[in-house]
């Protein structure tokens, strides 16, 4: 009876559904940053035991401790103070320590409670634009799926299949129980943001010699389309293409960096995908009218 109760208050007071995303965006915001840090390096660890085994297939592997997105638990990098639950309250927690850690105070990142607030105001935004119901709660989990994808390609140049796989199974799924983009739209945006990429990939391969993008990429592109549809795709292409672009030739500059600089693309894909889920239709209407 509770359950039904808070569902029928979401559904009748729109400003309570923000609010209660805005919230739950908060603490998810604590475990993106867990996520963001810790998935590169228990991926890396994978790929080292895989290599182990292949070379040495009759040695067993040697026992390490849990690693994972739970276990251990957090702890100050520099004096390995454990993160009490107090000292782990959302941007909360960082403003009262002053951005550093209570034992050594060492200072810590102004990036976790960056990355909070961020998770928290697009999600709001999610809610405030689709409502309570399949496509704003499936909006916003993806919302915090680009978000973490983004600063792990920021950081690694890595887009875990994890992550981008889980993207697009969600997308196809959703265009099944709502109207918004049918499953035929959604499973061609698929396809086209996969084979769109990939033909660049192996073009720019061919003519150069090198390779200019990961599959990643590819991956991110074909999830992005199965969520805004094939026709939303040349959005999701021109607006990271340009950003990308910019950013690329504004770091070359700065940095003094020749064209070989390599530039995650994934946070762009992510920033277009995101403005073309929620305003695709706006932007095409937009641009057509412009041309």
């Amino acid at each position: 009876m509770e359950n039904t109760a808070i569902i029928q208050l979401i559904t009748d007071y729109p400003v309570a559904f923000i609010i209660a995303t805005g919230i739950v965006s908060l603490l998810v915001g604590s475990f993106l940053n867990v996520v963001i840090h810790r998935l590169p390096i228990m991926m890396e660890r994978e790929w080292q035991r895989d290599i182990e085994l292949s070379q040495k297939p009759d040695k067993e592997p040697e026992a390490q401790a849990s690693f994972n997105l739970i276990k251990p638990d957090s702890t100050c990098p520099k004096c390995k103070h454990k993160i009490r639950a107090w000292e782990n309250i959302p941007i909360f927690s960082w403003l009262a320590l002053g951005g550093k850690c209570s034992s050594c105070k060492g200072p810590i990142s102004a990036r976790y409670p960056a990355v909070e607030l961020l998770t928290a105001l697009l999600s709001m935004v999610v809610a405030y634009q689709l409502g309570f119901g399949i496509t704003g709660v499936a909006f916003i989990f993806a919302t915090w799926l680009l978000i973490a994808m983004t600063f792990i390609d920021l950081d690694k140049m890595l887009l875990p299949d994890s992550l981008t796989l889980l993207m697009l199974w969600l997308g196809l799924g959703v265009s099944c129980f709502d109207g918004t983009i049918s499953p035929t739209d959604s499973i061609i945006g698929a396809m086209l943001g996969y084979l769109s990429l990939w033909s660049v990939y192996w073009a720019f391969k061919l003519l150069t010699g090198k390779e200019g993008m990961g599959y990643g990429d590819f991956k991110l592109l074909a999830a992005l389309g199965a969520w805004v549809g094939w026709q939303h795709l040349p959005i999701v292409i021109l607006l990271s293409s340009i950003v990308g672009a910019i950013v690329g030739i504004s770091l070359m500059l700065v940095q003094r960096k020749d064209s070989t600089l390599a530039i995650p693309f994934g946070p762009y894909l992510a920033a277009a995908g995101w403005l073309s889920m929620l305003y695709g239709d706006a932007i095409a209407s937009w641009y057509l009218s412009t041309l």
